[in-house]
């Protein structure tokens, strides 16, 4: 039986290419029982491939008319091509494992089977082994695949239990019948509140565009060109790191923002440290495109309901926690901006700015425009305690997405056993290595840990430049920005005064 595909799903297989696949994946690490013997793996995948019978979307592959996908119908399985076993010196030396990975996520799944792969990789030296998961963007968005990897995996160890992910049945939630004539309605009144909320967004653009309205979110293609940004050619770089989620959970509270908020501050630092080291300034703040969640509470439909709009990141100070402050406000405009839309305007609004990119990536002209964004940032939750493999415990899972048309560098950070298990991914024309990114990460992390009681403590010199502005002979009104820090300040005060 054939399975229709909304148009956001279908995008992602229009829009790939052999140099921009739209797979995402998980490096994951895990660590061998004690009684494993040396065909331990071997017997793994062996008996991976016996579950030759994928439940939906596993089992279905795309058919399509003149490259335009039309549905996920049943296909036959190759589990040797779905499921391989490969082999490298050392899974724990953590650099080598990045540049192996970066090989597997270059390459595109055959668009001819299923789409997804699991590639488990064996070491030479210690009891550690990795398993690479890579799955087509069009079956589901990052939610979506958490929920799939906490399904194949165990809270307690457990040889008997074991089912891949794949062959695991899930439960379907019920759907309420609507007759014809309410459904035609109840489309027909929808779409327009969408259309009408698509155009007031782009009404609001052109307002901040002419200055009339500066608090609203970026105007697309207006971001920073960097060694990161740009044509996007086959050939990955990819790093990982963690941070203690506990630590991130409490330095959240104790500033007043949001997780999102520290990470993005955190995340912000450490790339303009990183594109310092290739000689960038800067004089302008760079950008970040967030996936919004478009789901309600409690929702887990599946394929991909998110939105990804630009967020201006900080610029100007050498204070963490000014630049933190700077975030929270940008951050919030642009959350008010979606709660003022439906969900399926905030959704055709990305596809619209993300075809103009694709348009420049087909005409190779995106080295010539500013991106939309420089960094791509989300936040998954993922498991809260610790899982099991069969009886094989998983120390980590780093999740390792696509990359925007336009470039830049894609960071995803998954929740898992209280660590903050973060991989980063980025094209490697001009670079080779994005493991000083990640120390510097974790470097910045710390410091805005310190700075909370320590004031004194900044940045050194990251690469910005702020132009002068000639002084008036009358005190200066206070700056617009400021302002609305102060206002999202004491408006945080008030609220933090406030008996709950």
């Amino acid at each position: 039986m054939a399975k229709k595909l909304s148009f956001f799903d279908k995008a992602f297989w229009i829009t790939e290419t052999v140099h921009n696949p739209k797979h995402v994946a998980s490096l994951q690490i895990l660590t061998l029982p004690e009684n494993a013997g040396d065909d331990y793996l071997d017997n793994l995948v062996a008996e991976m491939r016996s579950f030759d019978k994928p439940v939906y979307p596993f089992g279905s592959k795309v058919k399509a008319f003149l490259g335009y996908p039309l549905a996920l119908v049943p296909a036959e399985m190759d589990m040797e091509y779905h499921v391989q076993l490969h082999e490298i010196e050392d899974v724990s030396d953590m650099q080598s494992l990045h540049e192996y990975a970066a090989t597997l996520h270059e390459t595109q799944l055959d668009r001819t089977k299923p789409l997804w792969q699991f590639t488990v990789i064996k070491s030479k030296k210690g009891r550690d082994f990795c398993i690479y998961v890579k799955i087509h963007h069009m079956i589901g968005d990052g939610a979506t695949m958490v929920r799939w990897l906490q399904a194949g995996y165990l809270e307690e160890p457990d040889s008997e239990k074991f089912r891949p992910v794949w062959a695991k049945r899930r439960k379907r939630s019920a759907r309420t019948k609507r007759s014809k004539v309410n459904s035609i309605l109840t489309g027909l009144w929808e779409s327009i509140i969408t259309i009408k909320d698509i155009l007031w967004v782009f009404v609001r653009l052109l307002f901040k565009a002419i200055r009339l309205n500066r608090h609203y979110m970026p105007i697309p293609f207006t971001g920073t060109r960097t060694v990161l940004t740009g044509q996007v050619k086959q050939g990955r770089v990819i790093s990982t790191c963690d941070l203690d989620f506990d630590r991130v959970q409490a330095l959240s509270r104790r500033s007043r923002a949001t997780v999102n908020e520290v990470l993005l501050c955190c995340f912000d630092i450490g790339t303009h440290r990183f594109l310092m080291d290739y000689g960038h300034s800067f004089k302008r703040p760079l950008y970040t495109n967030m996936p919004i969640n478009l789901r309600k509470p409690g929702e887990e439909t599946g394929g991909n309901q998110i939105a990804i709009v630009p967020v201006k990141l900080a610029h100007g100070s050498n204070d963490p926690y000014l630049r933190l402050r700077q975030i929270i406000e940008n951050h919030r405009i642009v959350k008010n901006a979606a709660k003022k839309a439906t969900p399926s305007a905030f959704s055709y609004y990305t596809v619209i700015i993300q075809t103009f990119a694709l348009i420049f990536e087909q005409l190779h002209i995106t080295d010539w425009m500013k991106p939309i964004a420089n960094i791509l940032i989300s936040n998954v939750p993922g498991p809260k305690q610790a899982r099991y493999l069969k009886e094989s415990r998983l120390k980590a899972i780093y999740p390792i997405s696509t990359i925007t048309p336009g470039g830049g560098v894609n960071i995803t950070l998954l929740t898992y056993d209280k660590t903050a298990n973060i991989g980063i991914v980025a094209c490697n024309r001009h670079i080779k290595s994005l493991e000083p990114m990640a120390d510097y990460f974790v470097e910045a992390f710390d410091m805005l840990e310190q700075c909370i009681d320590n004031p004194d403590l900044n940045i050194e010199d990251i690469g910005e430049k702020i132009d002068e502005v000639d002084k008036a002979i009358v005190l200066d009104a206070p700056d617009e920005e400021q302002m609305g820090l102060d206002s999202l300040i004491e408006e945080e005060e008030e609220h933090a005064s406030v008996p709950h």
